[in-house]
Parts: C-alpha cells; sequence; structure tokens
C-alpha cells in the first residue's frame, strides 16, 4: 500500500464521515468501487448549473456562501436547491443551516485530492 493522498468521498447516508476514495490515476488502475464512487463527482460538476454554483461557492470571500448570495444562476430556486443537494451528496460541498438561511462551503480535501489524483495524469 502507497502513502498516497486518497480521495475522500462524502456518502449521502453520513454526510459528515469521509470515505476514502482512490489514488492517483497513474499510480494503479482503480477498482470498480472506486471509479463508481469518483465519477459520482465528476458526474456532479459535469452539469453546468452546478459547476456554476460550485465555482460560486469557491470563489466567495471567506470560502462559504449563504443560498442567497448564489441562487443567481438563471433556474428557479427550487432547482438551486436541488443542484446544490446533488453537489453535496457527491461530497464537493458542505453545509450549515445558520437561522433561516443554509450557508455552504467547498470541502477543501475533496477538491484538492481530486486534483491530486489528476495532476500527475500526463505529466
Amino acid at each position: 500500500m502507497s502513502n498516497v493522498d486518497v480521495l475522500p468521498l462524502v456518502g449521502s447516508e453520513a454526510p459528515e464521515a469521509a470515505v476514502p476514495c482512490c489514488p492517483p490515476l497513474t499510480e494503479r488502475p482503480l477498482t470498480a468501487e472506486e471509479a463508481v464512487r469518483t465519477a459520482a463527482m465528476f458526474k456532479a460538476l459535469g452539469d453546468p448549473v452546478r459547476l456554476r454554483l460550485f465555482s460560486l461557492v469557491a470563489a466567495h470571500e471567506g470560502g462559504e456562501a449563504c443560498v442567497c448570495d448564489i441562487s443567481d444562476v438563471g433556474v428557479s430556486q427550487p432547482t438551486v436547491s436541488h443542484h446544490l443537494k446533488k453537489l453535496k451528496e457527491a461530497g464537493l460541498l458542505a453545509s450549515e443551516r445558520r437561522g433561516t438561511w443554509v450557508y455552504y462551503r467547498v470541502e477543501q480535501s475533496v477538491l484538492a485530492a481530486m486534483g491530486q489524483m489528476l495532476r500527475h495524469y500526463g505529466a
């Protein structure tokens, strides 16, 4: 077993518990289970509205954004909520309710691990 960073994935049944996913692509082929978990993250980012929401949260001052600050992406509020839920289920975002608003932040460990996984490819 190597000592490389692994890609964590937050399961929808236990959002607070990170589950290791996979090593960099150049280390070894992914197992079927690793491929399924990793594909869920990339699939979540494969939708333009989700990618835009993810980037709005990531670029927001302080590293977190109130849903009230990122809702103007050209779709209705229920659709925004749906997309944020999908990003959260994929382990890309975490959320916290404060009063009547929900604040989202990028799961930095997941983002770093996704970059690590792809960084060595083609190098």
